[in-house]
C-alpha cells in the first residue's frame, strides 16, 4: 500500500477554546499547531481562519498572515485552505483565500444538513469556486458528505470541464444528517469515486478513529484533527489535541506496516503539480481580476449558527 497521508483539519469554523483548549485560533497558535501536526507525521493542513475575536472569518489578510507563516515554519508541507459557505454566502468572500497562495481550496460539492443547520451549497456556487481554484493554480480538495455529492463530481462537473482529474476527497462520515459513519457506507462511497481519485476519510466525533481504522488497510488515506472531533474517547472524559490525535494514526499505521508520507510523497501520490509560490511573490492581481470579472452576487441561504456535533 501507499505511504499513509495525513491530513490535519487543525481548528474548523465550530469549536472553540471553551469546548477545549487546545483548539488553535489565533494566527500564532494556528502557524504553531500546524508545525507540530507537521513533526508528527502530517503532509497536509486543512486551515480555517478566525478573527481577532477567535470567530471565523473569510478576510484574505488574516489567511494571508497564516499561509505565509506555516510556509516559513513548514516550507515542504502542504496546505488547503477553507472556501467554506457555512456562515457566508457570498462567492466573493468565500474565493478570498484562493489568492493567499494555498495548494488546495476546500470545495462540498453539494448541500446537506447538519445536526441543526443547513450548509448550501448551490451549482452556481461551486462551479465558479471550481473555476477560481483552476484560475490560479489551486488543487479542489473536495468534501464528500454524501454519496450524491461524488455522482454529482464524476457525472458532471468532470465531464462538462469544471474538475480535471486527478482528484483529492475527504469521505466525512458520521454527521447526523449526513452519512453514517459505516464500514458498508464507505466502501459504497470509495466504489462511486472518479477513477484515480486519491482518498482520504475520517468520522465525526465518536465516530473519527473509527473510520479511520476502517480506511487505512482499505489504501485509503486520513483526515485527522479538533475540526472534527475534540475528544480521545467517546465518553468526551479525555480532551484531545492535534497532535494526540496525529500519534494514534501514526501507531496504527506502524501497525499495519503502511510508512507515512512526506510532504513531496503527498504531492507525488495526489499528482499536484509543483510548489506554490511564497505568499508574497503571488501578489493581488489575481484578485483584482477575479472581482472585475465576477457575475452579480449570488444570493445564497446562509448557513446557521454552530451547533455541537458537526464539523467545522
Amino acid at each position: 500500500m501507499q505511504p499513509l497521508i495525513i491530513n490535519a483539519a487543525i481548528t474548523g469554523m465550530v469549536p472553540r477554546p471553551q469546548d477545549n483548549p487546545a483548539v488553535p485560533v489565533t494566527v500564532e497558535a494556528i502557524i504553531a499547531d500546524a508545525r507540530r501536526c507537521a513533526d508528527a507525521g502530517a503532509s497536509i493542513v486543512h486551515i480555517h481562519a478566525r478573527d481577532e475575536q477567535g470567530r471565523p472569518t473569510w478576510r484574505a489578510e488574516i489567511y494571508r498572515d497564516i499561509i505565509q507563516g506555516v510556509r516559513q515554519a513548514c516550507p515542504e508541507l502542504l496546505i488547503s485552505g477553507s472556501t467554506s459557505g457555512r456562515l457566508w454566502s457570498e462567492f466573493e468572500k468565500r474565493a478570498e483565500v484562493l489568492d493567499c497562495g494555498p495548494d488546495f481550496g476546500s470545495l462540498t460539492p453539494g448541500s446537506m444538513n447538519f445536526p441543526a443547520s443547513a450548509s448550501v451549497n448551490p451549482p452556481e456556487v461551486v462551479q465558479r469556486l471550481a473555476g477560481a481554484m483552476a484560475e490560479r493554480g489551486v488543487m479542489p480538495e473536495l468534501e464528500f458528505f454524501e454519496l450524491g455529492m461524488i455522482d454529482y463530481v464524476r457525472d458532471f462537473l468532470i465531464p462538462k470541464g469544471f474538475l480535471k482529474p486527478p482528484c483529492y476527497a475527504n469521505l466525512l462520515l458520521g454527521c447526523r444528517g449526513t452519512t453514517a459513519a459505516t464500514a458498508r457506507n464507505l466502501v459504497h462511497m470509495v466504489d462511486a469515486l472518479p477513477a484515480g481519485t486519491t482518498w482520504s476519510a475520517t468520522g465525526i466525533g465518536q465516530f473519527q478513529f473509527q473510520v479511520q481504522a476502517l480506511a487505512m488497510p482499505m489504501g485509503g488515506h486520513v483526515r485527522v484533527g479538533l475540526e472534527d472531533n475534540l475528544w480521545m474517547d467517546a465518553g468526551k472524559t479525555e480532551p484531545a489535541t492535534n497532535l494526540r490525535l496525529i500519534e494514534r494514526v501514526v501507531r496504527l499505521a506502524e501497525a499495519l506496516g503502511r510508512p507515512i508520507a512526506t510532504p513531496d510523497g503527498a504531492r507525488r501520490i495526489i499528482g499536484l503539480g509543483p510548489r506554490r509560490r511564497s505568499v508574497s511573490a503571488i501578489g493581488h492581481n489575481l484578485a483584482e481580476s477575479s472581482r472585475e470579472s465576477a457575475a452579480s452576487e449570488l444570493s445564497v441561504v446562509p448557513s446557521l449558527e454552530r451547533t455541537d456535533g458537526s464539523p467545522g
